[in-house]
């Protein structure tokens, strides 16, 4: 299979990235560490990118409709300029991907989707609009997306645009002018728990925006440390801790689930969370020395098979090993002792709540 390449690749190689394939693009590991880039972005300002994503774009008289049947969240809630968080249901009980809905205008909306499932995102939602009949269309070849993230970024940020930073809210957005780019959308989004924005603008316009950014001052960051500091929030990642098979009830997104809208396998969804799950996914913090991993076994104190883990790591910004996972319901309570199989040991945990990092 041919690997694409985001359209700062050449940019990447430059600085002495590592390069491996994810989600079928050719993208930057790590340039200087994970631990380095890590602090860089809680404690001063990085920008990553994440042109992989997928961008579609939903607009007519049926938009609104559309989406209601797609996603499990109240997209009538939004008012233009604000953004959500949303999962598509598929129709066995799991999850086609998870998502976020901009809505640009009346009728008019933006899905970012996760790059490893742009193709069968947008099967999914075509199947769905042969009957509604919104316009769809998937630009995702021709946006590019950076995350310029961490508590120092307005900061170091606001030279580059006339925009004031400072007044877009949490999950909001709006367009102008940013790194001598006349429009791109400027939103507070991100994926780090540390603050900041998610610039989006066109391939052509993206190596400029880069340019200013660094001069400014930001790091850039690669997909490790992405992972080390999402996870230390407690932010899913689709395919290790939701995928086709998990439920967004299970996976603790009942959240964004809104039963007053008819979405996919809504009534099957709805009478799950009346009867209750028999898993949950859950945070554990490791109380002896170990690094969890995906796919490592979960057992009780008698040494019965309860879960696995589905993302883990060494937290840089905590010392200790953290982890998500899917364990029985009854093992699921804050404060109960889990026991995960690293190697050949079974090296003890316990069930926390998220977020593993809380900023001071």
């Amino acid at each position: 299979m041919l690997m694409k390449k985001t359209a700062l690749f050449e940019q990447h190689s430059d600085l002495g990235a590592k390069i491996v394939d994810f989600a079928g693009y050719q993208m930057p590991l790590s340039y200087e560490g994970v631990s380095v880039e890590h602090h860089q972005v809680r404690n001063d300002c990085g920008v990553f990118d994440v042109s992989h994503m997928g961008e579609f774009f939903v607009s007519g008289d049926q938009a609104t409709a559309l989406i209601s049947k797609i996603s499990s969240n109240d997209v009538t809630k939004l008012s233009p300029g604000q953004a959500q968080y949303s999962c598509m249901p598929n129709e066995t009980g799991g999850i086609i991907d998870d998502l976020i809905i901009y809505k640009l205008a009346e009728d008019d909306y933006m899905l970012v989707v996760n790059a490893s499932n742009i193709e069968k995102d947008l099967a999914h939602i075509q199947k769905y609009n042969a009957t509604i009949g919104a316009s769809l269309t998937n630009e995702s070849d021709s946006y590019a997306l950076l995350a310029i993230q961490g508590p120092k970024t307005i900061e170091l940020m606001q030279p580059l645009s006339s925009v004031d930073l400072a007044q877009i809210p949490f999950y909001q957005f709006t367009k102008g002018d940013f790194g001598g780019i006349a429009e791109v959308i400027i939103s507070a989004t991100g994926y780090t728990g540390s603050g900041g924005f998610e610039i989006y603008c066109k391939n052509d316009e993206v190596a400029q925006i880069w340019s200013k950014v660094l001069e400014q001052g930001a790091k850039p960051i690669g997909l490790a440390a992405r992972d080390t500091l999402r996870l230390e929030m407690g932010y899913c990642l689709y395919g290790n801790d939701i995928d086709d098979t998990t439920s967004p009830l299970e996976a603790g997104l009942g959240w964004i689930t809104k039963f007053n809208c008819d979405f996919v396998n809504a009534a099957n969804l709805k009478a799950q969370k009346e009867n209750g799950v028999s898993k949950k996914l859950i945070g554990f913090e490791m109380i002896e020395k170990g690094i969890p991993r995906k796919d490592y076994t979960i057992v009780n104190q008698d040494g019965e098979d309860i879960g696995h883990v589905t993302s883990g790591t060494m937290s840089p910004s905590v010392s200790k090993g953290i982890g998500l996972a899917y364990v029985q319901t009854a093992c699921a309570t804050i404060g109960t002792k889990i026991y995960i199989q690293i190697r050949n040991k079974t090296v003890a945990a316990e069930v926390v709540k998220p977020p593993f990092y809380k900023s001071v």
